[in-house]
């Protein structure tokens, strides 16, 4: 069922979403979330490349799962962006626009005759945000901006992972739902930024940025001299103290053990070799030592025991979960993290809220995700066309009219 109330905080914005992937598409789900009136330009046909693609090979009756994680509280406008006409009814949406948001490669707008620059005398407060794999004058701008290319290039990969194994990449996309944030955190301060000037601006956003910012502790250290370098224990980053990392336990579970001082862990484990490690608080030069001298020890009991035990001593500790154990841990089921919904042609749906919570209402989903090109004759007659020219515009293949 449908949330009645939705949060309505950008309700009177009006945002362009000339995008694909996930990047755009989950950054645009951010804003259209808070409110906002996003109108996604498809091409006619298929429409989005989303909608042909889904990781595991997940469709719900016939619909991708991808597509649906990204979608919502949008209307779909069939339009052929090749066609001069189909760039005629793209200017006169702009022409009334807030924000126009694209991630394809740098250059295709500008063929489309839909660059900032050509836009900015058509509406000058316009705000034009462009997404792109490494930026519009990249040297790399013609390569392809993928998640696992951007985690290769940036370090991201090369930092994770035991030093004895190979660099290990995040199991999903980090540099792409970063940069989605990111997208949205432009929009809204350029927004605010419209109130003071009257005018728009431009805005872009990199997925290699993204990956830099993503590791920002890191890599201020890197830039200041320090070496880091993975260890071959089971310490979980290259520049925290022992024992920050993940433990094997008893019965083939796992435990995270972070930031407690290690004198107050020597104590709870009754430890005399930790302890005498525990000089200071935190001992860096050492840490490899203290991992080695902890994982033994920690196979001796499983997780759930181990629990037990250190947390009321104040021993900074979390279970190791998946996905299914996530879900079923009490304090996500409390944060109400999951909502459902009944989509037309996808059957129930089970999707991740909007993460921020305001005062003045909750984000809900006011519209189930779209059907190729579902909204373009109600948009058109917004623009003002009427049903002999919406016909026209289909018999050009400019537009695809959904019955």
């Amino acid at each position: 069922m449908i949330e009645q109330k939705a949060l309505d905080i950008l309700s009177e914005v009006r945002i362009l979403s000339f995008t694909q992937f996930l990047l755009g598409p989950a950054g645009v789900q951010y804003l259209a979330d808070m409110g906002a009136d996003v109108v996604e330009i498809e091409p006619p046909g298929s429409g989005a490349w989303e909608r042909s693609w889904a990781g595991c090979d997940m469709y719900l009756n016939g619909m991708s799962v991808f597509f649906l994680c990204a979608h919502r509280n949008q209307r779909s406008l069939s339009l052929n962006l090749k066609h001069p006409e189909g760039q005629a009814v793209a200017k006169r949406l702009i022409a009334e626009a807030d924000v126009l948001v694209q991630n394809f490669r740098p250059g295709v707008m500008d063929r489309f005759g839909l660059s900032y620059a050509e836009l900015r005398p058509l509406n000058p407060r316009l705000i034009y945000v462009s997404a792109s794999g490494y930026g519009e004058n990249s040297l790399y701008k013609d390569r392809p901006g993928q998640d696992l290319l951007l985690q290769a290039i940036s370090g991201f990969a090369a930092a994770s992972g035991r030093g004895d194994g190979p660099p290990t990449p995040a199991g999903f996309p980090a540099v792409d739902q970063h940069g989605a944030a990111l997208l949205a955190m432009g929009v809204l301060g350029a927004l605010f930024q419209r109130t003071r000037t009257g005018l728009g601006l431009k805005v872009e956003v990199s997925m290699l940025r993204a990956a830099l910012d993503l590791q920002m502790e890191a890599v201020t250290y890197h830039l200041n001299g320090a070496k880091l370098r993975r260890s071959p224990t089971c310490l979980g980053s290259t520049f925290h103290p022992g024992p920050y990392g993940i433990y094997a336990t008893k019965g083939g579970g796992y435990i995270a053990l972070s930031m407690s001082p290690l004198q107050l862990l020597a104590q709870a484990l009754g430890l005399g070799a930790l302890l005498a490690l525990a000089k200071e608080p935190h001992n860096f030069a050492a840490r490899e030592q203290i991992a080695r001298i902890i994982e033994p020890i920690m196979s001796t009991r499983t997780t759930a025991e181990w629990l037990e035990f250190l947390v009321p001593k104040g021993v900074w500790a979390a279970p190791v979960l998946d996905y299914e154990g996530t879900f079923r841990d009490p304090a996500v089921q409390e944060a109400d993290t999951v909502l459902e919904v009944d989509h037309p042609v996808a059957g129930k749906i089970r999707l991740l809220r909007f993460p921020l919570e305001f005062s003045t209402g909750r984000a809900a989903v006011r519209r189930v995700h779209p059907m190729p090109g579902e909204h373009t004759i109600e948009i058109l007659k917004e623009l003002g066309y009427n049903q002999e020219e919406a016909c026209r515009l289909r018999d050009l293949a400019v537009i695809l009219i959904v019955a």
